[in-house]
């Protein structure tokens, strides 16, 4: 592990230092900070040159600033002559950018995966991608995480009886399939129609959820509509608890105050995206995937398998 560091940008510090605890390492040592007219300036305050280099940071708001800090840094790695550098991503930005659903649009999923090759990337390592596909976008190997095991670890301490795991919309079913799976629970869908980007219209559900606790999944909650949405169907067809799993919090716009307003019991989110001060509620419970990276970079570094980590979503 001598030849082992790891570096952080400013989006989520308290993630990389909890990964460094569970290696027993420190983090390393940098600059990261802004000029007088507002350009980033970054520093490597260590020697880096023949060492396995992983730098964690979250593309989430401010996704710009946070993404220029990751591409500065990758490439200040890669002219200090690190031996491969790892980029690790709990929250991959623009990742809903991911084809050209209407004319004239870009796919800036994959303009951010070239950019971050030609900065320096030599791997990525992510978590609950919002689409699968994204995987191919890269031109090189990229590790892809799933929160799952988290999410169960957390709720079978809860012990839910009559459970159903509830994908809020058609596009979930295969995550929805997996966590049923794991919990040995019924699966259900809420089928609904998109009335604009930000809000929704349910139409109706398909599986049995009447006297049923409920969990809903999901990879990411942005403005929080679809979800409040789908809990407020479910519970009009007789679910009894209503829960949420959801892998990246965003929770921009007024997102809190649906999910405090809601009648959802409370969500669960990773902390992949840094809970602001802010947005702290009762309604909001946030699980670590600190553990997780953890042992996916200690096993990257060794050459070892991942695929242990991940076994569970498949199939």
């Amino acid at each position: 592990m001598d030849k082992l560091l790891i570096f952080s940008g400013n989006s989520n510090l308290e993630l990389a230092k909890e990964i460094c605890e569970h290696l027993g390492i420190e983090l390393g040592k940098t600059l990261v900070s802004r000029f007088s007219d507002g350009e980033i300036r970054v520093k490597i305050e260590e020697n880096v040159r023949g060492k396995d280099i992983f730098v964690i940071q979250s593309t989430c708001a401010p996704v710009n600033e946070n993404l220029m800090e990751l591409l500065i840094m990758l490439d200040a790695l890669k002219r200090a002559s690190a031996w491969r550098v790892t980029a690790v991503i709990p929250y991959f930005g623009y990742a809903r950018q991911d084809r050209k659903d209407q004319p004239r649009v870009p796919i800036t999923a994959k303009l951010v995966a070239n950019l971050l090759t030609e900065a320096g990337a030599s791997r990525v390592l992510t978590l609950d991608l919002h689409a699968g596909q994204l995987q191919g976008f890269f031109d090189i190997p990229l590790d892809h995480l799933y929160a799952i095991e988290v999410f169960y670890n957390y709720f079978k301490e809860i012990k839910l009886e009559k459970l159903v795991i509830v994908s809020p919309d058609v596009g979930g079913i295969k995550m929805a399939r997996a966590y049923a799976k794991k919990f040995s629970a019924s699966l259900a869908i809420v089928d609904k129609r998109r009335d604009s980007p930000d809000s929704t219209e349910v139409m109706h559900i398909l599986g049995e959820v009447k006297n049923k606790n409920v969990i809903l999944v999901d990879d990411i909650i942005s403005t929080g509509s679809s979800l409040v949405e789908a809990a407020k169907a479910l519970k009009e067809n007789g679910a009894g608890k209503i829960f949420s799993c959801v892998t990246h919090g965003v929770l921009s716009s007024d997102a809190v105050k649906k999910i405090e307003s809601s009648c959802i019991d409370y969500l669960v989110i990773t902390n992949s995206i840094p809970l602001s001060e802010e947005k702290k509620t009762d309604k909001i419970k946030v699980v670590s995937v600190g553990k997780l990276f953890a042992e996916a970079i200690k096993r990257i570094h060794k050459e070892e398998s991942i695929s242990v980590l991940f076994d569970s979503i498949r199939s």
